[in-house]
């Protein structure tokens, strides 16, 4: 789970290097927005951890090296809580996810350090259990096929909008117990988010009041008839005698669906644009498909998320005591973000870092973070984006771009990656249709 947090790419005022060299990068202009690596790379060899004014106004530092992520990620100096960041006012509204604070949906995972994220991590897994995840393969299969179903026979599609968007969305309502009859409403709320993605903060925050409001509502009524879906696991989830707070159950049910079904648009989004543009790669997967093997696919979910991944920065940290991080002192108070893209691609750590390898064997990559706040929707994401994949190369084999990739555009946003759309093409699907099995 990644919080998301809208920024509009824009011009920012490029900050001098560290190290006296020439000024780095505009950053987070509509250029930065499409290629990131090229700016992160210049980052990482002259300026790995850098101070820098974000779209929002707000100051914070970039971590870009491996290295330093990985310590930065794990370090408890570096607090989750919002209310560490030693901004303005004005600057403090601007970070976290908008209108949480209001819909009083603060106390979830992301924002929260031990001893409480401990007791409230502990309570969540013994509801989002590996085995629940194991045993809802079939039906994210089921749910895949039925929106490939949906335009397999025209020919052409917009993968984001027909395809990665609503299976995370109806897959996490499923989980959680949404009923049937409410889950176009989900789609709605979740469509509003990535509509104003980038915009104001406003759009989004509208969003979160709505879905709020609904989760408390549907927590009450699960409370009368416990059944086995996550939310009803999450009422029953205790530890020694304490259970969920009702704000604390409906804030987790609300950090599932937010930051689990963007991670796995993009997942899904990036991943299948990465294998358009990488024919190499994608011919190796879908032979090794059809020979019925899954070695390949395994590893490169993980070479996916390593080369292009779905989340760009892990979420925001602050610093509650002085430290030092790749030799700059970083004040108490000072907001970081850790670069989980640029990590990635870091040649001290990965070998040829900017050459898509599906079979990349050691690949300790940082997508999901690191350390105890390590994304608890890993699993469910995995899943999601192997399922995706397998069935996309397997029922439509010759897909490829309908534009020139010049003419893509990627959401505007801080926090994550994805592409607006993603228009395709290939020979329309006619009689027995192959239904793969991861």
């Amino acid at each position: 789970m990644h919080e998301q947090t809208p920024a509009a790419p824009e011009e920012t005022a490029a900050d001098q290097s560290v190290d006296g060299s020439a000024a780095p990068p505009t950053l987070f202009d509509w250029e930065f927005a499409t290629d990131p690596y090229p700016a992160y790379a210049w980052l990482r060899e002259h300026a790995p951890v850098h101070r820098t004014t974000l779209p929002s106004g707000v100051e914070a530092w970039l971590v870009t090296r491996y290295a330093d992520a990985r310590q930065a990620l794990a370090d408890q100096r570096l607090s989750k809580n919002p209310a560490n960041h030693e901004g303005s006012a004005h600057a403090k509204g601007r970070t976290g996810i908008p209108g949480e604070r209001k819909a009083e949906l603060m106390t979830h995972l992301l924002n929260i350090d031990p001893p409480d994220h401990t007791r409230l991590r502990r309570l969540v897994s013994k509801a989002f259990t590996p085995r629940r995840v194991a045993e809802f393969t079939g039906r994210v299969e089921e749910l895949t096929h039925e929106l490939l179903d949906g335009f397999a026979e025209r020919g052409e599609a917009d993968l984001i909008h027909e395809f990665a968007f609503p299976l995370p969305i109806y897959a996490i309502c499923e989980m959680l117990g949404v009923p049937r009859e409410d889950q176009d409403d989900f789609r709605d709320w979740a469509g509003m988010m990535i509509r104003h993605a980038g915009g104001p903060r406003g759009g989004v925050a509208r969003a979160v009041k709505q879905i709020r409001s609904y989760l408390v509502e549907l927590i009450h009524r699960k409370r009368d008839d416990l059944g086995d879906d996550l939310i009803s696991g999450l009422i029953r989830a205790s530890d020694h005698g304490e259970h969920l707070t009702e704000n604390e159950a409906a804030a987790m049910c609300f950090v599932l669906l937010f930051a689990g079904f963007e991670t796995t648009i993009n997942l899904i989004g990036n991943g299948a644009y990465a294998l358009l543009r990488n024919p190499d790669q994608r011919e190796l997967l879908q032979t090794s498909l059809a020979a019925g093997e899954t070695d390949l696919l395994e590893t490169g979910i993980e070479e996916l998320l390593r080369y292009d991944g779905p989340v760009e920065m892990a979420t925001w940290r602050y610093a509650t005591e002085p430290l030092t991080l790749g030799g700059q002192d970083i004040p108490v108070g000072d907001p970081v973000l850790v670069v989980l893209a640029a990590a990635d691609r870091d040649p001290e750590r990965f070998t040829d870092p900017d050459t898509l390898d599906l079979s990349r064997s050691d690949n300790q990559h940082v997508g999901y973070g690191h350390g105890i706040h390590y994304c608890l929707g890993a699993p469910l994401a995995r899943l999601e984006g192997q399922t995706a994949l397998a069935a996309l190369l397997t029922r439509l084999p010759d897909l490829e771009l309908a534009v020139d990739p010049s003419e893509l555009r990627w959401r505007g946003g801080l926090i994550m990656r994805g592409l607006r759309t993603l228009p395709v093409r290939f020979t329309p699907e006619s009689g027995p249709r192959p239904r793969p099995r991861i």
